[in-house]
């Protein structure tokens, strides 16, 4: 069989392909992305608009915030950036589920005391509370039955405080379903009709270390973004996965099948920014990650950081691209860089590129730049509404 490549021209944006998408969202494209975090929210929200058929594949290894409560609890895979990506591609028209998606967003308040939250949460599982009244059945009864799970499990002396009701519909569900995360998932998908595919890239207990340049070594994601310690003074050289937290214990993982095959079959590959170890990186640690991807033929995207991001601490982005390269290659044997990176795509008028953009550099690995408006002026995050644009252009 003769294999045929075609290319076109393309015009960023794209406004006829554009219209297209969203005049038929359901039928538009396979765009996944390798990121779980906060930073694709707004892209997300954003491209339920032209695609029902976005893939997120998430990295279930944070270890801080309200899922570090749950992992330490119950010994299980992070769910909170699930949760939210699953919250942030919800159908919000009068054809979703709004009493559903206001239970699954609701957080218990920080300044009431234990028993009267504990109280508040045995009252929407048992179906008697004022958030689950407007839910109709078989609906309340499964969201109820999940939740019921969770409250029969919890230790004693389990913080509420904080504490997101879907979070712990999540956590019910887990512990119901064999400690396996995507039944539950699958159901929550459902239920809040959720406008496309989200996934943890694996269905494992583990924590993320990094070795940083001055020889120290840290355990943890909750240490590497600056969220909730002092952000890093040294930069990450290499990350790898521990079974435990407290110590380093090496393990390695393997992408599941089902995740290899959206991969495999994406209309077009995404690295996004965001947090460029704990959220990108961190998704191509499991084997097979990389063999899948350059057994993608589609186009395939980085967009870096802006030099915003606490992990980047002391990279530049020739670095940066760089080491992405060398996790997409670890587990392939031959292989060139344009075989995981097809275009770098860059804003050089309004963007900030620690170390500037390498462009003698990309093109010499055979990946080309795109540069077009990607923020508006004086902002240094990405404007949600032309990223997504830029990404379906090339579809």
């Amino acid at each position: 069989m003769n294999h045929i490549s075609v290319s076109r021209t393309v015009d960023i944006p794209d406004s006829l392909r554009l219209s297209r998408y969203q005049k038929n969202p359901e039928l538009g494209p396979r765009v996944l992305f390798f990121s779980g975090g906060s930073a694709l929210t707004g892209l997300s929200n954003s491209l339920k608009n032209y695609t029902h058929n976005s893939i997120h594949l998430v990295s279930p290894f944070d270890s801080g915030g309200s899922s570090a409560k749950l992992r330490n609890a119950f010994n299980m895979p992070a769910i909170g950036d699930l949760r939210s990506r699953l919250i942030a591609l919800a159908d919000e028209t009068i054809l979703g589920h709004p009493e559903i998606y206001e239970l699954f967003s609701y957080r218990l308040p920080y300044d009431q005391p234990q028993h009267t939250l504990k109280s508040r949460l045995e009252n929407i599982a048992n179906g008697k509370d004022q958030l689950v009244d407007d839910i109709s059945n078989p609906m309340r009864q499964l969201i109820c039955n999940h939740l019921g799970y969770f409250v029969d499990a919890m230790p004693e002396n389990f913080d509420l405080r904080g504490a997101s009701i879907g979070n712990l519909i999540i956590t019910g569900g887990y512990i119901n379903n064999h400690k396996e995360l995507e039944p539950i998932l699958f159901l929550f998908s459902k239920l809040v009709n959720v406008l496309g595919i989200v996934r943890p890239i694996t269905n494992d207990d583990y924590h993320l270390v990094a070795d940083l340049a001055n020889g120290q070594q840290i355990i943890g994601q909750h240490l590497m973004t600056g969220k909730e310690v002092a952000a890093i003074k040294s930069p990450i050289t290499r990350l790898t996965l521990s079974k435990r937290l407290d110590t380093n214990s090496p393990v390695k993982t393997r992408l599941r099948k089902r995740n290899r095959k959206l991969i495999e079959q994406a209309d077009l590959i995404c690295y996004p920014p965001g947090s460029f170890f704990s959220s990108l990186l961190a998704n191509l640690l499991p084997e097979g990650v990389g063999k899948a991807i350059k057994a993608n033929g589609s186009p395939k995207v980085f967009i870096p950081n802006q030099g915003d991001d606490p992990e980047q601490f002391g990279m530049t982005l020739t670095q940066s691209l760089q080491l992405l390269i060398d996790y997409l290659q670890s587990d392939v044997s031959v292989s060139i860089p344009s075989d995981f990176i097809d275009f770098v795509m860059v804003d050089s008028k309004n963007g900030s590129y620690p170390g500037g953009i390498p462009f003698d550099l990309i093109k010499q690995l055979g990946i080309q730049v795109i540069d077009t408006k990607l923020l508006q002026k004086g902002s240094k995050y990405y404007d949600d509404d032309r990223l997504v644009s830029a990404l379906l252009s090339l579809t």
